[in-house]
């Protein structure tokens, strides 16, 4: 934050800050083996800084305009990046929207008078419009769905600002005592409300699956809630006071369209001679652990590959189901204490278990990413396929998933559609949840490409886990790749 600290002191004392957040199948699965793409982002954060009067501070990302020079007839009171990352719009307290780079213009309430002022906006993740919401909770929808607003209820609190759900069929609205307000498919999480608060509440931003959010008050303090991590405070000592929190298009440590690799302890010097690649990629994921669930790779390989990975690591776990006789981790956990033979039981500890060890264990080396996968595959042959085995298998994941959640971290799963029913006969789902697919040939032609995958999957390579998939491992066309490949849907 030290880099906002210096930004902020170029903003007039008297001009709020609104702040943009960007955190912008080895050969069968990961690490099994392509020349890495290039890519022209560098992997570290970007985000905008939006003044009340206007203007614009950048960093890591592009300036596409501002309003600064211009007389507003009143102050800019939020803002929102576009679905690519291409442009932003500003909105001001009348609902007089301004629009800078791919953002498109539907509209705006400037002229119409209101009961109350706007006080934020957030985009459609879906469409190319917006939703404003004003402090009486009342919504306005350009170009985007209406799902409801406290327009016309007695508030406790005013309504201070918003943020849209994964698939754009619901939003939330948060008011200054971190009241929460759940409309359409959007999830109560938690909330502020009837709490002892040091600061007002004044925005909010959603986590990238939808299954929490996070709430910041003007002295920059976080809350987060769901599977939302904690980030830190915003540390505001000696900026104008921050008047809200808005997170990227997609919220993923890398960017749409872009590309990079995977890596395991095979591509690690100290094991076998491996080597990684040359460059650091925009998606760059680390296996954290060794070729199973319970094994550490070699003591050097993991700090190596992380330093490799960079700041838009995120990391992957290999799993495994309950091995017999099950052991300790096994027989009790967040599931209880499992009876003799309760095979469901004993999955879900084992999973969770595994899975917050790997967490513990990275942070002990002085790493912390905040997207974690399960490699989930039947590669190696190591999971019962039978009807009767998919329930137990179903719960290893389950408890996986659950674990990385209490420790505060995004959980995702890489398989296909084809081994995720064979593995677990569809027998769990977790909505929202960001999917790794494998199987692509090329990023844009060929059969099965990585795009099509993302945008408009056949039935073979459809989502599964009631997820929607982020990234595609691909490369599958070239038997001698040294590095997979990964792409970043749109």
């Amino acid at each position: 934050m030290r880099y906002l600290h210096a930004l902020a002191k170029t903003v007039a004392a008297a001009a709020l800050l609104v702040v943009v957040l960007l955190p912008v199948a080895r050969t069968g699965g990961p690490g099994g083996g392509a020349e890495p793409a290039s890519a022209a982002y560098s992997g570290s954060p970007a985000y905008w800084l939006i003044a009340s009067n206007g203007t614009v501070y950048q960093r890591g990302t592009v300036n596409y305009g501002d309003m600064s020079g211009y007389q507003l007839a009143r102050p800019v009171v939020g803002g929102s990046a576009t679905n690519d990352g291409g442009g932003y719009w500003m909105v001001a307290s009348d609902g007089g929207i301004f629009a800078f780079g791919d953002a498109a213009f539907h509209g705006s309430t400037g002229g119409v008078a209101l009961v109350r002022p706007i006080v934020g906006m957030a985009a459609d993740p879906t469409t190319s419009g917006y939703w404003m919401v004003a402090s009486d909770g009342g919504v306005f929808a350009f170009a985007a769905g209406f799902y409801g607003s406290t327009g016309g209820v007695r508030l406790d609190q005013p309504i201070v600002g918003m943020a849209p759900t994964p698939d754009g069929k619901g939003y939330w609205l948060v008011a200054s005592d971190g009241g929460i307000f759940a409309f359409g498919d959007a999830g109560f999480h938690g909330s502020t409300g009837g709490v002892h608060l040091a600061a007002p509440v004044v925005g909010m931003s959603a986590s990238p699956d939808g299954g929490g959010y996070w709430l910041v008050a003007r002295d920059g303090g976080v809350f987060p809630y769901g599977d939302a991590p904690f980030l830190g405070a915003a540390g505001t000592g000696g900026i104008p006071p921050v008047v809200g929190l808005m997170s990227t298009p997609h919220g993923y440590p890398f960017p749409p369209n872009s590309t990079g690799n995977d890596v395991s302890q095979w591509q690690c010097p100290y094991y076998r001679g491996g080597s990684l690649p040359t460059t650091q990629p925009a998606v760059a994921i680390v296996q954290v652990s060794g070729g199973a669930i319970d094994l550490a790779q070699p003591s050097q390989c993991f700090p190596l590959e992380a330093q490799w990975a960079g700041e838009n690591m995120s990391v992957y776990i290999y799993m495994d189901p309950v091995p017999s006789p099950p052991p300790a981790q096994a027989l009790s956990g967040p599931a209880g204490q499992c009876a003799a033979g309760q095979a469901t039981c004993e999955s879900f500890n084992y999973g969770y278990h595994w899975a917050t060890y790997w967490v513990d264990y990275a942070r002990a080396d002085g790493t912390n990413p905040r997207l974690w996968w399960l490699d989930v595959e039947t590669t190696g042959g190591v999971w019962n396929l039978s009807s009767a085995a998919q329930p137990a298998n179903a719960q290893v994941i389950a408890g996986a998933v659950a674990g990385l959640r209490s420790r505060g971290v995004v959980a995702g799963i890489y398989s296909t559609h084809l081994q995720w029913g064979e593995i677990t006969g569809f027998d769990v789902t977790f909505p929202h949840i960001p999917l790794w697919e494998a199987g692509a040939y090329a990023i844009n032609s060929g059969p099965n490409s990585a795009y099509q995958m993302c945008v408009s999957p056949d039935a073979d390579h459809a989502p599964f886990a009631g997820g929607s998939t982020v990234v595609v491992q691909y490369g599958y066309d070239d038997p001698n790749k040294q590095f997979d490949e990964d792409y970043a849907c749109p």
